[in-house]
């Protein structure tokens, strides 16, 4: 990365902390993340970690813009209802830093491509919204080795936990398994208050930009829940599970399986550069 007199103006409030610095920022310009979800954890963290000068995006969602998700995917507008989410994020993105490449998934991310399009990051940012997508994230990065934050919200609620394969607690080390679909509403049947997927991306944005930097300590082994009715924050905290199913010393899950699919609004495919 050359340190042109813009990008030094640009990135300037990063350079002035020394937990970052120059040596920070030009890790984050060689940092490629991958965000699978674009919608309401998905927007905060596309926004940020453009803004910080992440230097490759991969944008991972099958869905379009619907009018209902313009109450908290702040990266979509009115316009954009109908459009592909990663088209629609990819326009903004551009729009506040033309630096960052970004490279397109507008597909369902699927066992059979989950972990060889996971393995071309250095780190995915999980902005699902389903138990199930969220178990495939998991699965796929433990497989691949590639690090990852896990981010859920719904109602008045959120959860965050950062995932280091190999060194801590992963997500079946905690949950161990999905719950049945049916156990748990949606935000389409429940409802989310807008700013509370705002307030999770922001988390998730920022353990991945100190994931790079290596600034401060990352939620390893360590759940963070919220709950923004009560704006009260707890730490929970986990051990890696050595009889875990995928991740254990034993594991019996070695490859993922076929009915395991990120359904709308969290899908990849191949990719394509925009």
């Amino acid at each position: 990365m050359e340190f042109t007199e813009e990008r030094q103006e640009r990135y300037s409030r990063h350079i002035l902390l020394k937990e970052v610095g120059v040596e920070g920022q030009k890790k984050l310009w060689n940092a490629k993340v991958l965000l699978v979800g674009v919608g309401g954890l998905g927007s905060p963290v596309a926004l940020y970690l453009a803004a910080a000068g992440v230097g490759t995006l991969g944008l991972a969602d099958g869905d379009r813009v619907w009018l209902s998700n313009l109450q908290r995917q702040v990266i979509h507008h009115t316009p954009d209802v109908g459009r592909l989410k990663v088209e629609s994020a990819a326009e903004k993105i551009r729009a506040m830093n033309p630096d960052v490449r970004l490279i397109l998934h507008p597909e369902r991310l699927v066992a059979a491509n989950a972990v060889g399009i996971v393995r071309r990051y250095d780190f995915v940012v999980d902005a699902t919204d389903s138990f199930q997508s969220k178990f495939l994230v998991n699965d796929a990065c433990v497989l691949a080795g590639v690090p990852f934050s896990h981010g859920g919200v719904l109602r008045f609620q959120g959860q965050a936990l950062t995932v280091i394969p190999g060194r801590s607690a992963c997500i079946r080390c905690v949950f161990e398994a999905p719950p049945p679909a049916d156990a748990f509403l949606s935000c389409s049947q429940e409802g989310i208050l807008g700013a509370v997927p705002g307030m999770l991306g922001t988390l998730q944005a920022a353990e991945t930009l100190k994931y790079f930097t290596g600034a401060g300590r990352l939620l390893t082994d360590t759940l963070l829940t919220f709950d923004a009715l009560t704006m009260t924050f707890r730490r929970v905290p986990f051990k890696k599970n050595p009889r875990c199913a995928v991740c254990g010393e034993a594991p019996t899950i070695r490859a993922l399986r076929d009915d395991e699919e990120c359904k709308a609004g969290s899908g990849a495919g191949h990719g394509r550069e925009a």
